[in-house]
């Protein structure tokens, strides 16, 4: 399993902030950082960048193996 993290550069939405605002493992469970974390399951990891991307704004870091 290779675990990662979404890194956003601009937050477009105003919500999650910048930097490092969710790690994913798995399935593609995302746990989401910040004032109001939260879990979300998605089928896959271009499900997750789809909604959550932001036109490029957020990408993908890997963080395991």
């Amino acid at each position: 399993m290779r675990t990662f993290e979404l890194v956003r550069d601009v937050d477009v939405s105003g919500v999650s902030g910048t930097g490092a605002v969710a790690e994913g493992d798995g399935t593609v469970v995302l746990r989401w950082r910040g004032e109001n974390p939260s879990t979300v399951v998605w089928p896959d990891l271009s499900a997750a960048v789809r909604i959550h991307g932001h036109d490029g704004a957020t990408r993908v870091q890997w963080t395991g193996r």
